[in-house]
């Protein structure tokens, strides 16, 4: 167990519909990153832009996205994690994927469908919650809307990391930051979340934004809005324990039976 876990984000701005120069452009980041890290975060729909046109731009798990992240992850020994559009059993899914070194892929369907893009028409919307076991350390991701629904991320697991994957745009930003924080402060975990940068091809402008928190709603990252970025931010498991221990706020949760 790894009592420091090392986060980089990777906050760029995507080629609409072009997963191959996207993959282009994110490979040179990441082989820019010389420091040693445990995870790199890329943003929602990072092949091709928060996009409905599912036909265009989906791939199967055996597409050449899904390869190229396990290449580059055991090439790189480092966990990486984003979400593409997938094509599977006849259904389109937001699918988040966390590769871990050795190419094991540990996948999350997006929850909730962002209905004000019509996202719910397109996609077919995810049943499970996901806890991630990496390198010692629990991981809940989620994608992008899922952060407005608080009663999905609640930490019933005892997770260290929650971890937001996002095309967030800058007309509800505001939300985007006061939401990363409120889920750290009341699920007290660290809370991260990747948006993207830049003009999509339906003229909606992102910021960025892309921030880390601590378990008490402190941001651990710079202010780089509006460009591209990549920041690493080094985690602590001694962080968590000795606020959970010494304030036990989650001993006082409420209990629920949540449906899907």
């Amino acid at each position: 167990m790894a009592d420091a876990l090392n986060i980089a984000i990777i906050q760029s701005n995507l080629v609409w519909e072009n997963a191959v120069q996207n993959r282009i452009n994110f490979q040179a980041k990441i082989e820019a990153i010389v420091e040693v890290v445990d995870l790199i975060v890329l943003p929602e729909m990072f092949t091709s832009g928060f996009n409905m046109d599912a036909e265009a731009i989906a791939e199967t798990m055996q597409g050449e996205t899904v390869a190229w992240m396990q290449d580059l992850a055991k090439q790189k020994q480092v966990a990486i994690v984003g979400s593409i559009a997938v094509l599977e059993n006849a259904k389109y899914y937001n699918r988040l994927l966390f590769v871990k070194p050795n190419g094991e892929i540990i996948q999350y369907d997006k929850r909730h469908s962002f209905s004000l893009a019509g996202e719910d028409k397109v996609f077919t919307s995810g049943t499970k919650k996901v806890i991630i076991e990496y390198k010692g350390w629990s991981i809940c991701p989620q994608v992008c809307y899922d952060l407005r629904f608080p009663v999905w991320a609640r930490n019933t697991e005892n997770y260290d990391v929650l971890l937001y994957v996002a095309n967030w745009p800058k007309q509800r930003i505001a939300a985007w930051d006061a939401l990363l924080k409120a889920r750290a402060i009341e699920n007290m975990t660290y809370c991260i979340g990747v948006n993207r940068v830049g003009l999509d091809g339906n003229s909606f402008q992102y910021p960025g934004h892309s921030a880390v928190y601590d378990v008490l709603g402190e941001k651990l990252t710079n202010d780089n809005n509006g460009k591209e970025i990549t920041e690493i931010v080094t985690l602590n498991k001694s962080h968590i324990e000795k606020n959970r221990r010494h304030l036990g706020f989650l001993n006082d949760k409420d209990a629920f039976n949540l449906t899907v």
